[in-house]
C-alpha cells in the first residue's frame, strides 16, 4: 500500500461534514496532491497517472481532474497532448520572475494591512512563527512551507486585496519547491527566523513605512540566494577556471 494513501484517508476523515461534499473532496485532493509535487515526490516532467491516483485516493475521475485543473492555475501542473497532466518545473528566469513579482506585490499588500491589523492576528502570527522555529529545529522539512505562508497571510490578509492575496499564494506555491532545498542546503533557518521576527516587530509597532521594506529586504535576499545556489552547479569550478 502507498504510504500516503493513510494520510489521505485521514484528511478525508477528519474534514466536516459539508452541503459541497464534491466542493470539500475536491480541495482534499487538491493539497493533498500540491504536497507531493512540493516535496518531490512527483518530478518535474513527470506525468501524472490519473487513473492511479484515482484509485490510490478512492475517488472517481472527475473531481480528481478537478483538482488538477486548479494545480494547473497555480502553475504546478500543465496538461499537455498526449501526456496529460504533467508537473512543471521552473527555469531561473522563471524562479527570478516570482520573486520579482512577490517582492513587488507584497509589502505593498501589508502597507495596506498595517492599520487594519488586530491584536489577535499579531498574536496569532507570532504563535506561528514559534512553531515555524520549532519546526525548523526538528527539521521537519514538509511543514515549513505551509508555515512560511501561514506566516505572510495572516500579516498580509487584513488589507483586504483579495485578488492580490490569491496571486501571492499561487507565487508562495511556485517557489516553495526550490525554498526547501535552499533553506536545506545553505542552513537558512537562523536568518529567515530573525527576518521574520524584524518584520513582526514592525507590523507591532504599526510602522507602515518599515514593515513594507524589512518585508521586501527578505524576499530579495531570500531570492538572490536562491538564485545563487540554483547557479551554483551551472558555474565552472574555480580552481579549473585558474589552471586556464
Amino acid at each position: 500500500m502507498n504510504s500516503f494513501q493513510p494520510a489521505f484517508e485521514r484528511i478525508v476523515a477528519a474534514a466536516a461534514p459539508s452541503a459541497l461534499p464534491r466542493k470539500t473532496l475536491v480541495e482534499t485532493a487538491v493539497n493533498a496532491l500540491r504536497q507531493r509535487i512540493i516535496d518531490g515526490e512527483f518530478q518535474a516532467g513527470e506525468s501524472l497517472n490519473q487513473v492511479a491516483i484515482a484509485r490510490e485516493y478512492a475517488i472517481s475521475r472527475i473531481p480528481l481532474r478537478e483538482a488538477m485543473r486548479q494545480l494547473e492555475v497555480e502553475g504546478l501542473l500543465l496538461f499537455q497532448p498526449g501526456k496529460g497532466a504533467v508537473v512543471s518545473g521552473l527555469s531561473l528566469s522563471e524562479i527570478q520572475e516570482v520573486i520579482h513579482l512577490r517582492a513587488m506585490i507584497e509589502p505593498e499588500v501589508l502597507g495596506k494591512a498595517i492599520p487594519r491589523l488586530a491584536t489577535a492576528e499579531l498574536e496569532q502570527a507570532k504563535r506561528i512563527l514559534d512553531d515555524y522555529e520549532t519546526a525548523f529545529k526538528k527539521n521537519e522539512v514538509a511543514t515549513w512551507g505551509e508555515y512560511n505562508w501561514r506566516f505572510h497571510s495572516t500579516l498580509c490578509a487584513p488589507s483586504g486585496c483579495s485578488i492580490a492575496m490569491g496571486i501571492l499564494q499561487s507565487l508562495h506555491h511556485l517557489n516553495e519547491r526550490y525554498a526547501k532545498i535552499q533553506i536545506s542546503v545553505t542552513h537558512w533557518t537562523q536568518r529567515a527566523a530573525q527576518e521574520h521576527r524584524e518584520i513582526l516587530a514592525a507590523c507591532v509597532r504599526r510602522d507602515r513605512k518599515k514593515s513594507p521594506e524589512l518585508l521586501k529586504d527578505h524576499i530579495l535576499s531570500a531570492g538572490q540566494a536562491l538564485i545563487a545556489l540554483l547557479e551554483k552547479p551551472r558555474q565552472p569550478n574555480e580552481e579549473t577556471q585558474k589552471r586556464r
